[in-house]
């Protein structure tokens, strides 16, 4: 089947689309965009700046992609947005190209599934296989893991990173990391428990999950410190692969400020 763009559809000339393509009535698509293999924009959808977007990605009416970043030093440069493949992108969702602050790019990975009304601000970079429910926000230079949930009307401070098989609940307001493998809720926010359910579901088994339970207790309950927790787990045969990759996110956190370890404190002079 050849590319399929609709009538009503405004594809710039110079844009380049993969066979297989479908662009649906009312789409509007840049100059500087690439859509690769059997991606189809259902409908309404715009895709602006210099933009690339995988295969076999579905993309929902009123969803924006590469539009300005709200930011109020960004001054027109040619930033870039990044969707990887497999993806489903529903109705209105905003995924904001890069300012210049960092690398440049805002990068969704594979296998995603973002629900309506989802934004993804500016220097975001997500992983794969990454589900976040309707109406959540995600602020500017925000880092999300693979295999993380996040429920409905979720608020994300820019600079958090959110780890890798974590869980957040609905309606909560995230202004610290969010470890890995645990399950984060409220407002404020705090670390309930493991991620029980997600972890199952990824294949991790009653060891790593027995474990896990174990560094919860002492670093949340029992409140030690990474470098303690890991000798005491150790002594106990709970260094796992998963134990050892929280810790790691513990530790790093603690360099950070405000509880986010991609934004460093500033030397003292």
């Amino acid at each position: 089947m050849a590319t399929l763009i609709s009538d009503t559809a405004c594809v710039d000339p110079r844009a380049e689309l993969a066979e297989h393509v479908e662009v649906g009535p009312y789409c509007i698509i840049g100059p500087d965009v690439k859509i690769g293999w059997g991606t189809r924009l259902i409908g309404h959808v715009c895709v602006f700046g210099v933009a690339t977007i995988g295969e076999r990605n579905v993309i929902s009416p009123f969803a924006v992609i590469g539009g300005d970043p709200q930011d109020v030093s960004y001054r027109g440069s040619a930033t870039r947005v990044e969707v990887g493949d497999h993806n489903i992108i529903r109705e209105g969702v905003t995924i904001n190209r890069a300012t210049e602050k960092e690398d440049g790019l805002t990068r969704i990975g594979s296998n995603n599934f973002l629900m309506a009304n989802v934004h993804v601000a500016h220097d975001c970079k997500l992983g794969d296989q990454i589900t976040i429910a309707n109406n959540t926000m995600l602020g500017g230079h925000v880092h999300i893991e693979s295999h993380a949930s996040i429920s409905g009307g979720v608020a994300i401070h820019h600079y958090v990173t959110v780890g890798g098989h974590s869980f957040i609940g609905g309606q909560s307001r995230i202004v610290h990391d969010v470890p890995r493998f645990m399950l984060v809720d409220g407002n404020p926010s705090r670390v309930r428990c493991i991620n029980v359910v997600g972890l199952k579901r990824n294949g991790i088994g009653a060891l790593g999950i027995d474990a896990l339970h174990e560094a919860y207790r002492l670093v949340y309950r029992a409140k030690v410190g990474p470098t303690h927790a890991a000798a005491i787990l150790e002594s106990h045969g709970h260094l796992t692969p998963e134990v050892r990759s929280l810790l790691e996110f513990l530790e790093a956190q603690q360099k950070g400020k405000h509880g986010r370890l991609r934004e460093r404190r500033r030397k003292s002079a």
